[in-house]
This record gives structure tokens, C-alpha cells and sequence, in this order.
């Protein structure tokens, strides 16, 4: 059975993700909305999926089957209403160029499964070491304007919530893969609710051009 805590992290980040979905159908627009961080999230979960089927782990499998289905739902709805349709196509495919690539690499070129799922596993924990990081630049951004208004306080309580559940998950199955590359998620989540608590009361000041 699932954790429940994977599970609740799960819905938390639907109902997240489900706020900028009602944001576009209710405006018919994409406006403030980011593309790219929800590509590299389909990425990350359909990764995670084919390393949980090698796995035979019916938690990764269960998490990320619902993770990659929202996303490939927005990613729809972003391209149906964004203006800039070719460049978003041009990142879509870019997205299924890279999976197809992924997949003939670990089905054709490696043989022995025990490999492959190192491999995988390997790939897994750095990519989303490098999303749990790409926030890094924002967080600059917050403490030279002094203004938390660049971050997502809901964002920042999910990816807590998920990468902490997902580091003991982790620890339980004594799984490196999945333990390590939480950990920056817990690392970056503590600093964002520090810097929501140092800012909380100060004004914005504009950041020279």
C-alpha cells in the first residue's frame, strides 16, 4: 500500500497545479503563468514512472502516473490558449524527442536490468536535483528586492511536503535514487519559508535595470 503521506503530497501538488488550470479556463489566457517549469515536472514524473515499473514499485508507479497526467493536461491546455503556440510546440516536442531517446536508450542499448535500473535510477536523481535548484536564481532575486512577491508560499508548503515524504520513502526502501536528490527539496523549501518569514513585513524596492 502507499504511504499515506506520498498520497497526500500527491493531491496537494494537484490541487496546486489545478489553481493555474482554473486560472487559464476562467481567463482564456496564459498571462503570469510559467510553461516550462510544468514540462520539466512531466519529465521528472514520467521518468520517476519508468523507474518505478523496472522497479515493480506500485507507489512510484501510482504517484507519478497521476503527476505525469496532470501535467500532459496542462501542458494541453497551455498550448491551447497561449499565443505563442509554435514556440510551446517547439518545447513539447523537444520534451517527447528527449523521452524517445530515453526510452531506446534504456531498452535498446542497455541489456542487463540490474544496469538499466542504476542507470535510470542515476538519471532520475539528477534531474530533479536540478529542479529542487533551479529555484536558486529567484531566491537571489527575493533577498536583493527584499520582497517575497516572486515566490509561491503554496508551492514552497508542496515541495516541502513532497520531498520530505519522498527522502523517508526513500530511507525505507534504502534506495539512494530516491533519497538523495530530495534532500535539496527540503534544503530550498526551509530557505523559502525563512525568507517568507525575514520579508514577510517589508516593502517591495524596485531592482535597478
Amino acid at each position: 500500500m502507499a504511504p499515506v503521506p506520498l498520497l497526500a503530497a500527491a493531491c496537494i501538488g494537484c490541487t496546486v497545479a489545478m489553481s493555474d488550470l482554473r486560472q487559464m479556463l476562467a481567463t482564456r489566457s496564459v498571462e503570469n503563468i510559467q510553461f516550462l517549469p510544468f514540462l520539466t515536472t512531466d519529465v521528472n514524473n514520467l521518468s520517476w514512472l519508468g523507474y518505478g515499473c523496472l522497479k515493480q514499485d506500485w507507489t512510484l508507479i501510482a504517484v507519478n502516473t497521476i503527476g505525469a497526467a496532470l501535467q500532459t493536461l496542462y501542458i494541453l491546455v497551455y498550448l491551447y490558449y497561449s499565443p505563442a503556440k509554435r514556440a510551446v510546440l517547439l518545447q513539447s516536442l523537444a520534451l517527447l524527442a528527449v523521452l524517445a531517446t530515453g526510452y531506446g536508450y534504456f531498452t535498446l542499448v542497455v541489456g542487463d536490468a540490474r544496469t538499466r535500473l542504476a542507470r535510470l535510477g542515476l538519471f532520475c536523481s539528477a534531474f530533479t536535483i536540478s529542479m529542487y535548484l533551479s529555484p536558486l536564481a529567484d531566491l537571489a532575486r527575493v533577498v536583493r528586492s527584499r520582497s517575497t512577491r516572486c515566490l509561491s508560499f503554496p508551492l514552497a508548503v508542496t515541495t516541502c511536503l513532497a520531498s520530505s515524504s519522498w527522502t523517508l520513502y526513500g530511507l525505507q526502501l534504502q534506495d539512494p535514487y530516491i533519497t538523495v536528490p530530495n534532500v535539496p527539496g527540503i534544503v530550498t523549501s526551509v530557505v523559502r519559508f525563512w525568507l517568507f518569514w525575514r520579508y514577510r513585513d517589508k516593502p517591495h524596492r524596485p531592482l535597478p535595470a
